[in-house]
């Protein structure tokens, strides 16, 4: 079923954790592109995957966050951007099978308009060409994810909208500021985003990473205000990242971050996961509250 029937018909959908997380786990390095494994370390990657499946998501993500053409090329890859996310959705497809979401990833460039190192050309091209291999592969949704530009954020809306069919996610990452309000580090506000990313075209708008759950309500109940309707994802990490003893450490909990679940939903999220430092544990904990 598509998934936005799903949410029509009043379903909560659960999406999967860290992924980034459980690939240092399975032994990548500081510095190795994560992209590359969908081919060196293909059973890793799908081990990842069905991780997620066994502990109850109902959307999982393919390991393609940095993907488009301009990050691969900082590794040398570029021109193998087509064929390590073909192989990103297909490693996922296989798990999911025709009964789960696949969400095609796709993250910040690292590039930005506003300084002039890239044009809008370059940066719509470069997430043309990502997810048009995100449903080669076998996508059914697009997740354009931890944005913080409204420019940038908007060109990769537009060109999964234009050229997939696609159901297109599109998350960006808040802070609190002094006053307590929630901004991207653009200056964007929840209820910037969600205008913006409603006129480009987003299906299903969202907030993820920098925050743990308990944050995460207040922007919720801000996109609300801004719009009754639109479907919400929240992705929140087990907390703020703390470096201990040489290591990033998240505190939170797969039973603390469970808790929040019911308030998550009344607020008004209508698909729920994590990001960094969760892990199937913690999604596990959250199905358990959904009754999966």
């Amino acid at each position: 079923m598509n998934i936005l029937d799903e949410l029509n018909q009043g379903k909560v959908l659960l999406s999967d954790g860290a992924w980034g997380t459980l690939l240092q786990e399975k032994g990548m390095l500081p510095g190795e592109c994560p992209e590359l494994w969908n081919i060196t370390h293909r059973g890793d990657v799908k081990d990842i995957a069905l991780s997620y499946l066994k502990a109850g998501s109902d959307i999982i993500e393919t390991n393609s966050f940095g993907g488009s053409r301009l990050k691969l090329s900082q590794y040398g890859l570029g021109d193998r951007t087509t064929e390590l996310n073909i192989a990103a959705a297909s490693i996922t497809r296989e798990v999911a099978g025709l009964d789960k979401h696949v969400a095609g990833s796709i993250g910040p460039t690292g590039k930005m308009l506003i300084i002039g190192d890239v044009t809008e050309e370059e940066l719509y091209e470069g997430f043309r060409e990502q997810a048009v291999a995100l449903e080669k592969g076998g996508a059914d949704i697009v997740i354009i994810e931890t944005m913080s530009a409204i420019d940038e954020a908007g060109l990769a809306v537009r060109a999964a909208r234009e050229n997939t069919s696609c159901t297109v996610i599109v998350t960006m990452t808040f802070a609190r500021d002094m006053k307590g309000d929630f901004f991207t580090m653009m200056g964007v506000s929840p209820s910037d985003m969600v205008t913006s990313m409603k006129e480009a075209g987003a299906h299903i708008v969202g907030t993820n990473c920098g925050n743990g759950i308990e944050d995460m309500i207040y922007i919720v109940r801000e996109i609300r205000i801004c719009d009754e309707t639109i479907p919400v994802i929240v992705q929140a990490n087990a907390g703020v990242p703390e470096y201990m003893n040489g290591k990033t450490v998240f505190r939170e909990s797969p039973l603390m971050m469970a808790s929040y679940i019911p308030e998550i939903i009344k607020a008004g999220a209508s698909i729920i996961g994590g990001c960094c430092g969760t892990t199937p544990e913690h999604i596990k904990e959250m199905a358990k509250v959904l009754g999966k």
